[in-house]
């Protein structure tokens, strides 16, 4: 079969339309089969004939633990950074190895224009502390790069100065300042209890986050404290992950939406084979779990079988429910290490 060229591939991930992207996805699929060492041979062990890929439900997705013990990279060559996952002390932690920083910076700059609109007229506020805490954190860099772009001097990272943060939103308020806010659970819930206010101009974004550092609580929960505090109507969210190099947003409500190059698919939760596409026709309210097509993974892997449990709509949207019970473990076993 004939194959595209990587750039040729490149170029057509961000230029996508809804009509074109099966077509692109199928492309990438052999790309990344006859490049990617650890994909193929995963392929291989489901007995997957690449000649017979003809439609997206045909695509093998990788499971995502296999980042945490193999190097998933298309291509030989060495990376401009290395993004890894948070983990406790002692555990496994993905590893993402970026090619090319420039098809990141292009997947998270284009999508913030998709979803929010132009970025010059916003102030960034990043209250990421556990992230920048460690190094290689993507959600780090996709912020930083945004603060940067921003071009609001007041733009920047808080750690625990939440009283320069509530001075920086009370002014950006007072001027009528378009602000995004985007922070980590427990610190916006910290944040929000000492300085309760009432936002008219400001976006409240969270990106996850609460184990281990304030007692568990639902996602509602999270919000309609949230809300309640800072004065929103709704809290808006970021579903990403270090594996990817996409993201989707949410303006509220946990219901998700995908930019052009990213899509949502879902599994049987007992057959990790089995798509539920397949099975229900795209009926509204699938549940099961969470397939990622990322297109921007053009140098890694653009097929990534989640721990995610995850709802799907007819228009694309979708919500995240939940995780698989025994994650770490599900899908391993086809690949012994």
């Amino acid at each position: 079969m004939h194959q595209q060229t990587e750039t040729a591939l490149k170029n057509r991930i961000f230029n996508i339309t809804a009509d074109d992207f099966e077509s692109l996805a199928i492309a990438i699929f052999n790309f990344q089969h006859h490049n990617n060492d650890n994909y193929r041979a995963y392929c291989n062990a489901l007995k997957i004939n690449p000649e017979l890929i003809k439609e997206l439900t045909d695509i093998p997705f990788l499971p995502i633990q296999f980042f945490k013990s193999r190097t998933i990279t298309t291509s030989t060559f060495t990376p401009q950074i290395i993004f890894e996952s948070s983990g406790t002390t002692g555990a496994i932690t993905s590893k993402h190895y970026i090619k090319d920083l420039s098809v990141y910076e292009n997947s998270f700059f284009k999508a913030f224009e998709i979803f929010y609109g132009n970025i010059n007229e916003y102030c960034i506020l990043g209250l990421l502390p556990s992230y920048l805490e460690r190094n290689n954190a993507s959600l780090v860099y996709m912020v930083d790069k945004l603060i940067q772009k921003s071009n609001n001097k007041k733009s920047g990272f808080f750690l625990a100065e939440f009283d320069k943060l509530h001075d920086t939103i009370k002014s950006n308020e007072l001027q009528n300042q378009k602000t995004l806010l985007i922070g980590v659970s427990y610190a916006l819930v910290d944040f929000a209890e000492q300085f309760p206010m009432q936002l008219k101009h400001t976006i409240v974004m969270e990106t996850g986050g609460m184990k281990g550092r304030r007692e568990e609580m639902t996602k509602e929960s999270l919000h309609q404290l949230l809300k309640e505090q800072l004065g929103v109507i709704g809290i808006h969210s970021e579903y990403g992950m270090t594996e990817l190099l996409s993201q989707a947003y949410s303006y509220g409500n946990g219901i998700f939406n995908c930019p052009p190059w990213m899509k949502i698919m879902l599994r049987a939760e007992d057959n990790p084979l089995e798509t539920l596409d397949d099975r229900n026709n795209n009926i509204a309210n699938n549940t099961g779990a969470v397939n990622i097509i990322d297109l921007a993974n053009l140098n890694s892997c653009c097929f990534i079988a989640t721990d995610d449990l995850g709802r799907c709509y007819k228009d694309g949207s979708f919500e995240i429910i939940g995780r698989l019970e025994d994650s770490d473990i599900r899908g391993c076993g086809l690949m012994i290490i």
